[in-house]
């Protein structure tokens, strides 16, 4: 239960781009999936459902998710199963039950960086964008490693290509979120190996996928370069799992998905 003493309705992205600037306690809602889950009193809130960004856009190269597209949306687009072996359907497909993915929305979930999202391992892993209204296009990786800043996603741009990809996590329950979780793509013999639910924001096994670019696709060995990338990444622990735990489990999912995605090249 939360309540919003004001709430601030824009029809455009400039009305928003006013309301952001004249109020420095604003507070930009998403789907409120999570502020529903908990007890919480807001001054002044920002609902952009009217500002048209509810909608999946695609041209012959690239796909754009704009910022109020929930999860659902995204589970259940025809473009989005047939691209990248079906990955960002796979990976939202899970998260907790259908009423909260269809409230959840792409914006809020990649704007957040949570530590335990299902969403930005898959996105790490595809040539993506990510749009802001002030500070304009910028690679998804930057912006996960920039610090937060006060700004509004506007959507997410994904470039299309002939990837194969794949995305595995580790539940309690097939509703929970996840414990640990691994994304894996493959593009003209460039890999890239994610880690997802450290717990921590999605990372990118840098080190790990620039050695087994080098060699041909044949000579890699699964299992071995999922326990390097596993090294590589750092873990945590919580009430979920220990670090060791994570990283363990890591290296088994990594493994699954570095099989799946060269038996698919």
């Amino acid at each position: 239960m939360f309540t919003i003493e004001q709430l601030l309705q824009p029809s455009s992205l400039d009305e928003a781009a006013v309301m952001l600037s004249e109020n420095p306690d604003l507070v930009v809602l998403g789907g409120c999936g999570f502020l529903k889950m908990g007890s919480r009193r807001i001054a002044k809130a920002m609902d952009l459902s009217r500002c048209s960004l509810d909608e999946i856009w695609e041209t012959e190269t690239q796909i754009e998710l704009n910022a109020m597209t929930t999860l659902y949306d995204i589970e259940t687009n025809t473009s989005l199963r047939d691209c990248f072996d079906g990955i960002l359907p796979r990976a939202v497909g899970h998260i907790l039950g259908v009423q909260f993915r269809r409230c959840a929305t792409i914006g809020a979930s990649v704007y957040s960086k949570y530590g335990f999202s299902d969403i930005l391992p898959a996105l790490l892993v595809l040539d993506t964008e990510v749009e802001l209204l002030r500070a304009g296009r910028m690679p998804l990786a930057e912006f996960l490693d920039k610090p937060v800043t006060r700004d509004l996603l506007v959507r997410v741009i994904i470039h299309k290509d002939d990837r194969r990809a794949s995305y595995r996590d580790l539940r309690n329950a097939s509703a929970d979120f996840p414990i640990v979780n691994a994304a894996v793509s493959l593009y003209r013999g460039q890999w890239a190996i994610v880690g997802g639910a450290r717990p921590g924001k999605a990372m990118l096994a840098t080190k790990t996928c620039q050695e087994i670019s080098k060699p041909s696709v044949e000579q890699m060995n699964a299992a071995a370069v999922a326990q390097q990338a596993a090294a590589e990444l750092v873990f945590g622990s919580n009430n979920k799992a220990s670090a060791d735990y994570r990283r363990a489990m890591f290296a088994v999912l990594a493994k699954q998905a570095l099989e799946e995605v060269r038996a698919c090249k």
